[in-house]
């Protein structure tokens, strides 16, 4: 089956620092696939790159067939492609509903005329796009803070409101950057739950970000390992567990520090 994104011999280097060296990885439609790693591994770097926030040293991004690297960063959410961040990016003092409506603007065809007077295509649009949102709301089961400020909710309900805003932008790839960081284990399942829903309900691919390894382990189809911004590693979750390259990325540092105690 042909992959909806290839990344090819991908690099990205901050004047003398190695980011990412030389990755490559492919996420067929329909997969939950998963990026891991330690701390400082080339992670988020190399989803800014997928999503078009930062430009590559060299390789390329192939997205259903379209070299990305190629596109200007403010097409890659036109194309397709969605995303939230690690660190929220919301408007703190707008209301749940106006964040999440700030995902069409990639889909909006509206001239400055139409859009000045409000009328014809840009009506239309509107309606539309406020239905759309509506049914986001009711999918991950915020109807009760729609009209709240953000700046006003938990962390919690606050990424959820950045998850709406990239669904918001209709993607085909969805790229969830730590998504369950700071939260409680309660609102861990339920990001768990609506990831499974976004691909089994909405036929979204979703590649992820994911430091909770249970999360990464029971929802993940395949997962790729990246340490010191090379991948180390790539396979199933059962294959990933019984990686000697990914216990050692993840427990090498410990064993020698632990080693070194013991011998002085």
């Amino acid at each position: 089956m042909t992959a909806l994104l290839q990344v090819d011999q991908l690099s990205k280097r901050f004047g003398g620092l190695q980011a990412v060296a030389d990755v490559s990885l492919d996420v067929t439609a329909g997969e939950i696939c998963s990026v891991i790693g330690p701390n400082g591994a080339g992670k988020t770097t190399l989803f800014n790159m997928i999503s078009g926030v930062l430009r590559p040293s060299s390789g390329r991004i192939l997205f259903d067939g379209i070299d990305m690297t190629t596109v200007s960063p403010w097409k890659f959410a036109a194309a397709g492609i969605g995303r939230t961040f690690q660190n929220l990016a919301l408007f703190k003092h707008g209301s749940v509903v106006e964040n999440i409506l700030t995902g069409r603007h990639a889909h909006l065809r509206s001239g400055v005329l139409e859009a000045a007077l409000f009328f014809g295509r840009t009506r239309r649009e509107e309606i539309a796009a406020r239905q759309e949102v509506e049914h986001i709301i009711e999918f991950l089961e915020i109807e009760q803070i729609r009209d709240a400020i953000v700046g006003t909710l938990s962390y919690g309900q606050q990424k959820r409101v950045e998850l709406a805003r990239a669904l918001a932008c209709k993607p085909r790839l969805l790229l969830l950057d730590e998504m369950v960081s700071g939260m409680n284990q309660e609102e861990t399942e339920d990001i768990a739950r609506f990831v499974l829903d976004i691909r089994d309900e909405l036929g979204i691919t979703v590649l992820m970000i994911e430091h909770e390894m249970r999360i990464v382990m029971d929802i993940s189809d395949r997962i790729h390992v990246l340490n010191f911004g090379r991948k180390i590693a790539e396979g199933t979750p059962a294959q990933i567990r019984r990686d000697p390259a990914v216990t050692e990325a993840y427990l090498g540092g410990h064993r020698a520090e632990a080693n070194t105690k013991a011998s002085a």
